[in-house]
């Protein structure tokens, strides 16, 4: 009957910030759910497009042609023969450029972090994650939202790259955040992501993570905190960018590791250093990133034995061990090379000097320091904050922020750094 929805009338009526933007507005079985229709239409007049995808749930809350009014576009409640998900999030055709789930239920977000999609929603994110961004905006009672299984899914989540806007707490319910946050922080959510879409398309990127263990004997062994989380971010960073990604990783990284990542598991520093020197000879890197936590001694000898608990002196003799930023400088002079350089509990000025210094020392092009000393940061945390500086000693502060937020960051900077040394 008509060539254009009549609801698409309002578009762009207040800006054209997000022409040519489209967002699979997904829709979850909370009460917040009535929100729905105003956030996808004030989107709209923006200049977005709107996809409403329902759970059952949540067309228990709304009607659906209440949506397919809001939006003018058809609602996706079940999943046919069309393959709605494909369509809205797959890896072929002209896919949304944001996934906004949105109200999000405790049991959604559950689901999203367990890769269960047996909804319309949960089958739209799968489909897209890793690829497509997303934000979540949880709405639920408080003691929902502070349920410890349920807050480390939102902490997986966010270490994935997914966004989180609110929840707001008022009378005991993590509610759903104000309209108006939610439509600003979407759409500087979607200019961000945009930016970086695909930036690091055809790049070949080399990440190192986690600890390392140098062995005493076969039972024992010097090694270090590290749980991995820093150089598993910006591995997955980098997938997200659209790199080519191979991840070298400690034995007791404790961050989950997409399985789309090529990776190759170590012990020892000897042997990530020889898997650093194999990779970098044998395959074309653009970018070498050294984030593990390697250890700058290991034992002189190493007993085949475990050594026996009654002696009453123990002495180890220990060696230091080849540097990994030096192995790789040697293996490729022409990768462009961030490592990394951890002090404990100096002053700024003290930890900037020692990083320059060592930067210099390396010819690398950039180096990372932080601070593992400082409260919330560093080791075991599933934060961080650094001071990028370059070959001229100009320093970038990242303050305190989720390592996956940092490890977007660090990367604006790789690439700006690549494009320009390049040009």
């Amino acid at each position: 009957m008509f060539d254009k929805h009549p609801s698409k009338t309002i578009q762009s009526s207040e800006s054209k910030i997000l022409v040519g933007k489209k967002i699979a507005l997904c829709i979850c079985g909370s009460v917040a759910a009535v929100e729905a229709p105003i956030i996808a239409r004030q989107l709209m007049r923006l200049g977005a497009e709107i996809y409403a995808v329902m759970s059952d749930a949540a067309t228990k809350m709304i009607n659906p042609s209440l949506m397919h009014w809001a939006t003018g576009n058809e609602v996706v409640t079940e999943l046919t023969g069309k393959i709605e998900h494909v369509s809205l999030a797959g890896n072929e055709g002209d896919n949304v450029d944001v996934i906004l789930v949105c109200p999000a239920t405790a049991n959604t977000i559950s689901k999203i972090a367990c890769g269960i999609d047996d909804t319309p929603v949960t089958t739209v994110v799968t489909t897209g994650f890793g690829r497509i961004p997303i934000a979540i905006v949880p709405a639920m009672h408080e003691t929902m939202y502070a349920h410890p299984i349920v807050k480390k899914n939102i902490e997986t989540l966010k270490r994935y790259g997914v966004n989180f806007i609110g929840p707001r707490i008022e009378e005991k319910k993590a509610k759903i955040a104000h309209i108006d946050d939610i439509v600003e922080q979407t759409t500087e959510f979607i200019l961000e992501t945009s930016a970086l879409h695909h930036d690091m398309e055809g790049l070949r990127v080399l990440v190192t993570s986690g600890p390392t263990r140098e062995h005493i004997d076969p039972v024992r062994f010097i090694t270090n905190p590290s749980t991995g989380k820093m150089g598993v971010a910006l591995a997955v960073e980098a997938m997200h960018r659209g790199a080519d990604v191979t991840l070298i990783y400690g034995k007791g990284t404790s961050a989950e590791i997409p399985e789309t990542i090529r990776k190759v598991e170590i012990i020892s520093t000897a042997e990530l250093n020889k898997h650093i020197d194999r990779l970098l000879r044998a395959e074309k890197f653009d970018l070498f990133i050294c984030a593990a936590a390697i250890s700058d001694y290991t034992p002189e000898d190493t007993a085949n034995h475990k050594i026996a608990s009654k002696q009453q002196d123990l002495s180890v003799k220990l060696r230091p061990t080849a540097k990994c930023i030096e192995v790789a400088r040697a293996a490729d002079p022409n990768v462009f090379m961030i490592p990394f350089k951890a002090e404990h509990n100096v002053s700024p000025e003290q930890l900037i000097e020692s990083a320059h210094s060592r930067l210099l020392e390396t010819d690398a092009n950039i180096i990372c320091a932080n601070d593992v000393g400082k409260p919330e940061q560093g080791f075991e945390s599933e934060k961080n904050a650094i001071y990028v500086i370059d070959k001229d000693k100009n320093v970038t502060v990242l303050n305190l922020d989720y390592k996956g937020k940092i490890a977007r960051k660090i990367l604006d900077i790789a690439v700006k750094q690549i494009a320009s040394e390049e040009g």
